[in-house]
């Protein structure tokens, strides 16, 4: 079976825990929803990147919060790049799946939706 990337992205308001973990949720939640995917074991793994201005929490404590015990997830940090996103939190999920990569919903939610003007999922 093939693997697909999913991509998506969105930006907290503060850095806290209940903000990372919040927006994460809400992330998460949109791209199961857009992409249909109902079972966790269809999830290969998943990679989380926050923005090194957000430090109270790892997003992947949403993901296991959601029930994905069993699911592989990885927290880091990106690159400090002058003039980058703040507070943005990243998702690469990697999902077995008979879909042709077309086929894929890429969500951008909250400002990250200016990283891939081009995308219009999850608008």
């Amino acid at each position: 079976m093939p693997v697909r990337g999913i991509r998506g992205a969105t930006c907290a308001q503060a850095d806290t825990r209940s903000d990372i973990l919040e927006v994460t949720r809400e992330l998460v939640g949109e791209i199961l929803r857009a992409n249909s995917i109902a079972d966790f074991d269809e999830i290969v793994s998943i990679l989380f990147t926050t923005t090194p201005d957000l430090t109270a929490a790892f997003p992947a404590e949403a993901a296991r919060e959601m029930g994905m015990n069993l699911v592989p997830l990885l927290c880091a940090s990106e690159i400090a790049v002058p003039g980058r996103l703040a507070r943005c939190v990243r998702v690469l999920f990697h999902l077995n799946t008979e879909k042709p990569t077309r086929e894929m919903v890429h969500v951008y939610l909250r400002e990250a939706k200016s990283l891939r003007p081009d995308m219009q999922s999850a608008q």
